[in-house]
């Protein structure tokens, strides 16, 4: 069913946590440290190393019903069970600055450059492997999360989106994103001058891969600059997205929306049991 799953029966896969707050990698640093901070910087009262209560989220945009997918040449059993299979959890302290651990998961995962740039939101053009999937989701990443908008994330989603798939306003980075503009009082989507917001790529995870390697689950373990008024700070931030390769491009599969990622700072014994592996 899978060509190649690094999830066996040996690893321990926990539920999601936070259940009530399913936003994903992502919200751990949105709802704390960036919310934290931008509300601090604003003359709001709130110290940068206090946390703030957890609270019910607005529902986003609705989004169009996902269209059935055609299973024309698709293993769609086999895609929807390497998307839905559960990532391993840890407590959420794994996701903030702590010891590195000196073992690896792995060698470094290379990201391939892009070969098509001109007139697109993303750049794209990877080639049809694994690592071609990865680089094509930090690209989005990259783009979609400049400057901290969720319309900006939602447009080079979609640019990427093949009909079918998960609403972009569905995703825990769009709903994150949200909740950054929501709790530091700015608006709610568009080019904020004084808001810094950028997000760079630092480890991979190659979940696994059906149909021959034409899909593929793949998570990217980035680092997050945010500030705003040129004060600013750094954290970790992650998200999976399954992918399909289709008339030479990786674009964000029909079906079932992967598994949120594991929360862990890069290169910590949590990121390391997870899977992440630096890339080059």
């Amino acid at each position: 069913m899978t060509d190649n799953n690094p999830y066996g029966p040996g690893v321990e896969l926990g539920r999601r946590r936070r259940a009530g707050f399913p936003l994903g990698g992502f919200a751990l640093i949105a709802v704390v440290v960036l919310v934290a901070l931008v509300v601090w910087l604003l003359g709001r009262g709130l110290a940068p190393d206090q946390t703030l209560p957890a609270a019910p989220l607005a529902p986003g945009p609705a989004g169009p019903a996902p269209a059935a997918p055609d299973s024309g040449g698709w293993d769609l059993a086999a895609e929807t069970a390497l998307a839905t299979a559960s990532m391993v959890q840890f407590p959420e302290s794994a996701a903030y600055p702590h010891p590195l651990s000196t073992d690896t998961a792995g060698p470094p995962l290379h990201l391939p450059a892009p070969t098509q740039t001109s007139g697109r939101v993303v750049p794209g053009g990877f080639p049809p492997t694994p690592e071609g999937a990865l680089a094509q989701l930090a690209a989005l990443e990259k783009v979609g999360q400049l400057g901290g908008d969720p319309d900006g994330f939602a447009a080079a989603y979609n640019s990427i989106a093949l009909p079918g798939a998960p609403a972009a306003t569905s995703t825990g980075v769009y709903l994150s994103l949200q909740v950054i503009r929501g709790r530091a009082g700015l608006q709610a989507t568009g080019v904020v001058p004084a808001l810094t917001f950028t997000w760079d790529p630092v480890e991979g995870l190659i979940k696994g891969t059906t149909d021959g390697g034409r899909y593929a689950v793949v998570c990217v373990l980035g680092q997050l600059t945010a500030g705003i008024n040129g004060q600013s700070t750094t954290a970790a931030g992650a998200d999976c997205q399954a992918m399909r390769y289709v008339d030479g491009d990786w674009r964000i599969s029909p079906g079932a929306a992967a598994a949120g990622p594991s929360d862990a700072w890069p290169g910590t014994a949590e990121a390391v049991r997870a899977g992440y592996r630096a890339v080059t």
